[in-house]
Parts: C-alpha cells; sequence; structure tokens
C-alpha cells in the first residue's frame, strides 16, 4: 500500500465532546481492516482517517455505532465506491453535508437525554414521596433513562477496543450502587454525568465557534460592476478578476485590490487593529473589513473559498488537528492511568473486606466512588483545550500557529532573526527629505510626480504617493523620454526638466561641492536621491527610503523585554542596512545569500539558542525551514499562510511578541489545568477512603473538573494586553 493509493477521509462529527470520546472514536476505527491512521480532534469537532477502504460508509457506520452523529464527510485521493458508484477523488472530493454542527443545546442528543433523566429523576422524587413503597422503584426507573443509552455507549466501545471508557466506569458504578441499595444515589449520579457531558458538550462548541464565527464577517452580497452596470450577487460567486464596488459602510465582500477611491479602512474584525487605516489606489483588501467613508471599486483576488477568512480558518482547523507533544504524553499517560484506577477501586473494593474484615457493602460502595474519580475526562482534555482557544485566539488577530507543536516551541525562542525588506521595513519606499537648491521643494516635488505621472516604478510610486499626500495639482508635460538608467526628461509649463540619479545630473549640469555633500549625507543615511533639474539648472533632490513599520522599534523592545536576542538577517547592501538597524537598535548582518542566512541560522543553534526566523517566505525560505520557528510576515498572501510553522498576517513586528506570549500564556494554562484535574481526584481520593464523601461527590470531583479545566482554557480566548 502506497500513500498514492490512500484515500483520506474528513468526517465532522456532532457530540464528540471530550477526550474520551475521542479515544473511543480512533481506537474503533483503527480496528478497521484497511485504515492505516486515524486523527481525531475534540476541539474541531472531525476525525481525518487515512484507509483504502472501496467504500468509507464503513467509517461512518462505526462513528454512528458509538453513539455519535456524522454530520458531514469529504473523501480525497483514490477512487471511492460509493454505494456502487466509483467517484475519482483526487481533484474536487466527495462530500456531503447533513447541517451546522453547532445547535443549541436542548436541541443536541445530549441535551434531550439529560432533560429527560431530570424529569425522571424529579418524577421519581414526586412519587416516593407520595407512595413509599414505589421509592426504590422509581429511581430505578429514572435511572435506567439516563443509564440504558450510557451503557449501549460503553458496550459499543468495549466491541471495538476501548474496554476502559468513562461510559464502563459509569455503567459498572451505577449497576453497583443498585446491588448495594443505593438506588437513589445512583439516578442522582447518572444524572449529574450526563449535566457534565452536555457541560462540555457547550464548552467545546464554544472554543469552536470562535474560529468559525469569523466567516460570519463576509456578507451575503456584494455589487457586482458588469458592462457598465452594478447589480447585486452572492458574495460567494464572485469570481478573481471580477470588479465590485463597495459603498461607504458596507463590509467587504471579497479579499481585493482597490482600483480606484480612498477611504479609511475598519480591519479590526479581523486583525484587531484599533484604528482605521487609510487606503486608496493599488492597496490590499482583506474580506470581512469594513469600508469608512468613500466608495471604491475593487478588483476580486481571490474567490470566496480561498479568501484570507476562509484560508485562516481552513489552516486553523487543520492546526487543531495536530497533537502537541504535552499532549502526546497526556494521551500516552491516561492510556495507562485508566487502568490503572480500575484496579485500585476493585483493591479498595476487595481487600479491606477479605483482609481486615470490613463490611463489604462499606468498600464496595467506596470503590465504586473510586471508579467515577478516576475517569480521566479532565486531565486528557486538558492540553488540546488549551491549545485550541489559543490557536483561535491567534487567528483572530492575525497570528497563524500551525499546531500545538509549534505553539509550544514558540515560547521556548531565545534568538529572533528578522529579515529587512517587508519585515522590519514596509517594503516600499517613501519619500523622506525633500531637498531646496534653488526651487521651492513643493515645485521639486511637483514637478518630479508630474514626470513620474502612470509610472509603476517603487520610486516613482513613493513620489507620487507624497504629491497626493500634499494634495499638489501635476502639471501637464510633453516631449517625455526616459533615458536608460539615467533618469527622465520632459517639458513642463515650457521648461526642460530632468529627474535622475545624482551622477547623471551632475554630468548634465555640475553639482556644487555643498549639493554634493547633501547628497552623500543622505546617502550614507541608506536612503536613494534623485536630483531634479528644471532648465538644466540644479533646482532640489528627492530622498527615499523603505522605512522601518511603525511598530518595528516597540516590537523589537517587547522581544527584548522577553530576554529574546534580535537580530537582522538581510541580502541588502550594508550602508542601508546599517542605516536601519541604528534607527532600529538592532544587530545587523547584511549583504547576505539565501545560504548564508541558513549557515548563520544554524551556527545559533549549535550554540544552544532556539532560534525563529522572521522573514517573507520566498527569499528566506532556506532559513525558515533551518530555524526552530519559521515565522513568515505578510498580508494574507499564499506564502504567508502556507510555508512557514507560523505565519503575522498583518506584518506587526510586535505580533512576534505577541505569538510568544500567546505560548507562554497557554503552557501556563496547562500547567493550571493539569494541577486542577489530578489536585481534585487526590482530594477526593483521599475523603472517599475515609468515608466522608460518596458517589455524587466522586461524579462532581471529574464532570466539576473538566468543566472548570475547559473554562480556564476559554479564558485564552481573551485578547491580552501584549
Amino acid at each position: 500500500m502506497t500513500q498514492d493509493t490512500l484515500i483520506t477521509t474528513r468526517m465532522r462529527v456532532e457530540g464528540m465532546d471530550c477526550a474520551s470520546c475521542a479515544i473511543k472514536i480512533e481506537n474503533a476505527l483503527k480496528r478497521v481492516a484497511g485504515v492505516t491512521e486515524v486523527n481525531v480532534s475534540v476541539p474541531g469537532g472531525t476525525v481525518i482517517v487515512k484507509h483504502d477502504l472501496p467504500d468509507p460508509e464503513t467509517l461512518r457506520s462505526r462513528i454512528l455505532g458509538l453513539g455519535y452523529k456524522v454530520i458531514g464527510t469529504e473523501h480525497a485521493g483514490a477512487k471511492v465506491e460509493q454505494h456502487g458508484a466509483s467517484t475519482d477523488t483526487h481533484q474536487d472530493g466527495h462530500s456531503h453535508d447533513h447541517g451546522p454542527i453547532d445547535r443549541s443545546w436542548w436541541r443536541t442528543r445530549k441535551g434531550a437525554l439529560t432533560i429527560a433523566s431530570g424529569f425522571a429523576l424529579a418524577a421519581a422524587f414526586l412519587l416516593g414521596k407520595a407512595f413509599p413503597a414505589t421509592e426504590r422503584w422509581a429511581f430505578l426507573i429514572a435511572m435506567l433513562v439516563g443509564l440504558i443509552p450510557i451503557a449501549r455507549r460503553a458496550i459499543s466501545a468495549a466491541l471495538t477496543g476501548t474496554p476502559f471508557s468513562i461510559e464502563m466506569l459509569m455503567t459498572i458504578a451505577a449497576i453497583g450502587a443498585v446491588f448495594i441499595g443505593a438506588t437513589e444515589e445512583a439516578a442522582a449520579v447518572v444524572f449529574l454525568f450526563l449535566i457534565g457531558e452536555l457541560l462540555e458538550g457547550v464548552a467545546a462548541n464554544r472554543a469552536r465557534a470562535s474560529i468559525q464565527s469569523l466567516t460570519e464577517l463576509i456578507p451575503k452580497t456584494a455589487m457586482l460592476e458588469e458592462n457598465g452596470q452594478v447589480r447585486e450577487v452572492q458574495a460567494d460567486s464572485l469570481k478573481v478578476g471580477a470588479m465590485i464596488q463597495v459603498r461607504p459602510g458596507d463590509r467587504i465582500p471579497a479579499d481585493g485590490i482597490i482600483v480606484s477611491g480612498e477611504s479609511s479602512i475598519d480591519e479590526a474584525p479581523v486583525s484587531g487593529e484599533s484604528m482605521p487605516i487609510r487606503k486608496g489606489r493599488d492597496q490590499n483588501l482583506f474580506a470581512g473589513t469594513i469600508n469608512g467613508d468613500g466608495l471604491l471599486r475593487v478588483r476580486v483576488t481571490a474567490a470566496a473559498a480561498d479568501n484570507t477568512i476562509a484560508r485562516v480558518v481552513r489552516l486553523v482547523e487543520e492546526a487543531q488537528e495536530s497533537k502537541a507533544p504535552t499532549q502526546r504524553f497526556i494521551d500516552r499517560f491516561s492510556s495507562y492511568y485508566t487502568p490503572g484506577v480500575v484496579v485500585v477501586a476493585t483493591l479498595i473494593a476487595v481487600v479491606p473486606p477479605v483482609l481486615m474484615g470490613g463490611a463489604w457493602n462499606e468498600w464496595i460502595y467506596k470503590g465504586l466512588a473510586i471508579l467515577l474519580i478516576g475517569c480521566p475526562c479532565a486531565l486528557v482534555i486538558s492540553t488540546p483545550a488549551a491549545i485550541a482557544a489559543s490557536l483561535s485566539a491567534g487567528a483572530r488577530r492575525g497570528l497563524l500557529l500551525k499546531g500545538g507543536a509549534v505553539l509550544e516551541q514558540i515560547g521556548k525562542v531565545t534568538m529572533a532573526c528578522f529579515d529587512k525588506t517587508g519585515t522590519l521595513t514596509l517594503g516600499k519606499p517613501q519619500v523622506t527629505d525633500i531637498v531646496s537648491f534653488s526651487a521651492t521643494e513643493t515645485d521639486v516635488l511637483r514637478v518630479a510626480a508630474a514626470l513620474e505621472a502612470g509610472s509603476s516604478h517603487p520610486l516613482a510610486t513613493a513620489i507620487l504617493a507624497k504629491a497626493s499626500e500634499q494634495q499638489l495639482s501635476l502639471p501637464p508635460t510633453s516631449e517625455s523620454q526616459a533615458i536608460g538608467g539615467k533618469g527622465i526628461r520632459a517639458t513642463v509649463d515650457g521648461k526642460q526638466i530632468f529627474l535622475g540619479s545624482p551622477q547623471a545630473a551632475n554630468d548634465l549640469a555640475a553639482l556644487n561641492d555643498e549639493q554634493m555633500a547633501r547628497i552623500s549625507a543622505l546617502n550614507d543615511e541608506g536612503k536613494t536621491v534623485s536630483v531634479v533639474l528644471i532648465d538644466m539648472e540644479p533646482a532640489g533632490a528627492i530622498a527615499m527610503r523603505d522605512e522601518p513599520r511603525p511598530d518595528a522599534v516597540r516590537g523589537l523592545t517587547l522581544l527584548a523585554d522577553l530576554g529574546i536576542r534580535t537580530l537582522m538577517l538581510t541580502g541588502d547592501n550594508r550602508r542601508t542596512a546599517a542605516a536601519i538597524g541604528k534607527q532600529l537598535g538592532i544587530e545587523v548582518h547584511a549583504e547576505l545569500l539565501p545560504q548564508d542566512k541558513q549557515r548563520i541560522v544554524g551556527e545559533f543553534q549549535k550554540e544552544g539558542f532556539s532560534v525563529a526566523k522572521v522573514g517573507d517566505g520566498i527569499n528566506d525560505a532556506p532559513a525558515l525551514a533551518a530555524a526552530d520557528i519559521g515565522i513568515a510576515m505578510g498580508g494574507g498572501t499564499d506564502v504567508a499562510l502556507e510555508t512557514a510553522d507560523a505565519a503575522v498576517l498583518h506584518g506587526r513586528v510586535a505580533d512576534v511578541a505577541a505569538m510568544v506570549d500567546l505560548s507562554n500564556r497557554t503552557m501556563l494554562n496547562i500547567k493550571q489545568n493539569i494541577s486542577v484535574a489530578l489536585g481534585l481526584k487526590a482530594v477526593f481520593l483521599v475523603t472517599t477512603v475515609v468515608g466522608v464523601t460518596g458517589l455524587w461527590p466522586a461524579i462532581l470531583a471529574d464532570t466539576g473538573a473538566t468543566v472548570v479545566v475547559t473554562l480556564n482554557a476559554l479564558r485564552l480566548l481573551r485578547p491580552s494586553a501584549t
């Protein structure tokens, strides 16, 4: 069997809300002949199976037999036989969707069963008060209302490879309680167990909804501009290249580039950016952000299934399906822990009566309570719940971490190596200085912009942007002529204008020593200088440089505060890199080839550093791959989303520190969860053995701990102060 012949089936499962659910499903599917790999994600509500079964319906049936509901199935890989029909799923996949995974709790199976059990328990209590002789039978029936479905799931799990499921422990404890005369307590314990399961489901759905709610930011309709007409269409029908209009106040229905118009864009719903950002022609827009005050014409750059939000949701779901090292350890531990609890409970029930003359009823009761205390749900969910909440919280603010292993590792980083262009800097030149020689600064900029009108060269774009910022009216040009490698000349207002390099300008009209000194000083600051000549006389100069991102200094300071050393690895020239490095206060390594960056990363790793490499995901690819953590900096680009271990989607340097902070908070949360899970069990173990607590406090110890652990993990969904 080869990877090429395997089919990957992805199922969305309703009712799979705790770690014991995952263990049962995983064990059951692994026992199916033809299955090679099973990956169950409780946070994502998904089951992914690699297999070579001719009919994957077998997998769905096995899950249904455990008492869960499969509400969506997708196949990808080889050819799949579906009820006699052959479907090639290499390209499109085969899927059938059975509705939303998240519903009101009372409309779920668990909700209905809990309500029925509660009514039965209340009825038994009232009947027992009215007719005392019927009390024991009334509570027995009330217990069976809840226990029969639990027992069926326990038997199904036992037959498919999970004999020590929480349902089995619950069933043994409840039946045992009946035999020793604690029927009323057994009914109450079953009801409390169902409440605990229901609360687990509600908490799990909240974690899932935190990332899925991002998709609700995208409007259902869009204004499509076609053949000179504007009409309303479904947003998910927009194709790449389509032209749409976005009115003031509307949400932007698709990723796109502004073709015309200018407006303030509120990106808070997607990126968490508190202040609106002014955007104009040729700038990118994200689906789900809000247009402020101007009408925009936008060219769509991504279909609905591939816009930034859709890709983030998809990638976070995939990340939640991968297990962190801590989670894998806990899973292995629990596989020994649960059988161990059964052995301890059996010894407590049998040894005191046999060897010390204890009362059988008393010690069997204690042994049954130990079974309930030992349920591993809270322990096993402690890690995945925290990781799922963190991945979702990170994604909502543009921090994409691809799995729990990455989330754990990034908190161990001790060195961060940054690319310069497009990472520490904005990636495009900006006008920094306008120097006057014989004309005013305004005239220098005005005629330079007139010559560059219509050009898409980065330096021309910088000059035009500065002229637009100052709201200059550009005069018409004539006889425009580009001089290869030197500059451009044209006639403006009847005067001969030249814009070009200092060397070319000096050849046409000699620059004096003072002017050359000023240009040289600007060059020493890492700036590119263009000189303006008017009628062959030096009129002024314009200096440009790729400036640092607005939050670069703050971002590097935050990393330093976390004890992380920072440095710049760039292929840019030494003078420019040094100027930016001095401005940011960062150590600089310049004029590096991609293999040089990779080598330097390796050298620091040999010195004992855990290295994060932050770059644009293209020319930094070797270093990103070599680093302990590769972080791509980009505005939701394909490269940023698909290559490195993590991605800063909104281009903020401070978000690298935010990732480290999120990792640290997550690991602290996991430690808290494990302490709560094991601590409560230890306390109730002692109190049960000495006779202080019994069956119903025992089940509260398990379900209560599970709920506390899950709610503690959900605290990570709240934004931090970083």
